[in-house]
């Protein structure tokens, strides 16, 4: 794959990319966590904890899936956890350090997602934060909100939809 921010590819996550991929996480949740009087290291313990909650929890519901490091030009950027099942292919997780958003990356990871969909005919579907910069590009790609819970928006992409 190739993206605005060079040669995009994923390897297979290692217990060793354990580091990174808490890096990973805690920026995504740095904007939440700055709006709150929490000190450093209440911040950290909470991080601490709601990661491997969420390692748990991705492993334990969706053991069968892709779980990979997301490089570009060679360099980790990102996770990409995909679950391929018979009736779909759902995306799990996405998410790309600070510096790597807005760059094409999450573009072309999607695209290559969407490619895959549409030769094995199979939706697409996500969840992803409301009010999130993602939603944006969800739509631009051809998804359709399809339902909303407490927080989060879900979408689905049909090739039969427009969407390719």
């Amino acid at each position: 794959m190739d993206g605005a921010a060079g040669v995009i590819a994923l390897r297979p996550e290692t217990p060793a990319d354990e580091a990174f991929l808490f890096e990973v996480y805690a920026s995504t949740r740095r904007e939440e966590l700055e709006a709150l009087a929490w000190g450093q290291a209440s911040r950290q313990a909470f991080l601490a904890q709601q990661f491997l909650a969420r390692q748990q929890g991705y492993h334990q519901s969706f053991p069968a899936a892709a779980f990979s490091i997301v490089l570009a030009d060679g360099k980790p950027v990102g996770r990409l956890v995909v679950d391929r099942r018979d009736e779909e292919i759902r995306i799990v997780d996405a998410a790309l350090l600070p510096e790597q958003r807005s760059r094409g990356v999450g573009t072309a990871l999607l695209q290559a997602v969407l490619e895959e969909a549409a030769r094995t005919n199979k939706p697409v579907r996500l969840r992803v934060l409301q009010g999130g910069r993602s939603a944006h590009l969800c739509a631009r790609l051809g998804f359709r909100k399809i339902d909303s819970d407490g927080g989060h928006d879900h979408w689905e992409w049909h090739r039969a939809n427009g969407g390719d």
